[in-house]
């Protein structure tokens, strides 16, 4: 099956049932974390009314949100998010009872100005800024890997001096292959762990990339993942806990992958169907 990036993919996921009621369940949260959403599947919302979008999140039961850059995804819907501080941005976000930590950036805008993002990233309050793909060739060469790695290597080292953490994200360019073996490992053996962490896209299982596999496998080196949940005989997202995923191992994986922080990510009634199940789960 030929692979679909991120945002193909979550834009042909089909759309199930509004989220069932959860208050009065018991709170279990895995591993203690608040959940989280990404912003990306509510851009047009975004875009249209910032305030009442982060409300209509934080009243489906989601407690910290993952930001797009308004500068790098300005054609994405976060471009009218340009008119505020990232002080303004923060208090804009608090008031809707959430909290962010962590936001994507283009590649373009960190090598246009990293300096500049960083300043703009610690007045919003983040300590960790991601990129979605280090965006080199479909079909890659090792010299291709290695320069790319090199180049986030630098991106990497210049936030860790301003105490954030720079992560990488699973798409296109990283779930390619050279010579049979996956980018994506070559990239953890060179990128400097000092420097950077990895954010998991669950939803890569559709391509053989399994969660629980690769957290156990590279302990300590990622920060997040994106959470999706994946039906393998209809082979397609759905909720949370409603596929054939058995999140009690991954969260547990997660443990040793080192993750701080999950959001899930699919459209929107997708991703309120699956906080009801995400507060019953314990691990």
């Amino acid at each position: 099956m030929q692979a679909l990036s991120r945002r193909q993919f979550i834009q042909t996921a089909s759309v199930c049932a509004a989220a069932l009621p959860f208050a009065g369940i018991a709170h279990a949260d895995p591993l203690g974390l608040p959940i989280g959403c990404q912003t990306w599947p509510v851009r047009e919302k975004i875009a249209k009314d910032f305030p009442g979008t982060l409300k209509e999140l934080a009243g489906a039961g989601f407690r910290c949100i993952e930001l797009c850059s308004p500068a790098g995804y300005a054609d994405s819907g976060f471009g009218g998010l340009q008119k505020m501080s990232g002080a303004e941005l923060r208090k804009v976000i608090n008031d809707a009872g959430l909290t962010c930590v962590s936001s994507h950036f283009s590649m373009e805008e960190l090598r246009k100005d990293q300096a500049a993002r960083i300043a703009w990233a610690k007045e919003l309050g983040l300590t960790q800024m991601l990129v979605a793909s280090l965006g080199g060739p479909r079909n890659p060469t090792a010299d291709d890997v290695k320069k790319a790695a090199d180049e986030y290597n630098r991106m990497g080292e210049q936030a860790a001096a301003a105490g954030i953490t720079q992560g990488l994200h699973n798409e296109g360019f990283e779930c390619s292959t050279v010579d049979g073996k996956r980018t994506y490992d070559m990239l953890f053996a060179l990128l400097d762990p000092k420097y950077v962490k990895f954010q998991f896209q669950v939803s890569t299982i559709e391509q053989g990339f399994d969660a629980a596999e690769y957290f156990n496998k590279y302990p300590g080196r990622f920060i997040s993942m994106h959470v999706q949940g994946w039906s393998a005989p209809q082979k397609k997202i759905v909720a949370v806990g409603q596929g054939t995923l058995d999140w009690k191992r991954i969260f547990t994986a997660a443990k040793t992958g080192g993750i701080q922080n999950y959001f899930v990510e699919m459209e929107l009634p997708l991703m309120q169907a699956s906080v009801p199940y995400l507060h019953r789960l314990q691990v």
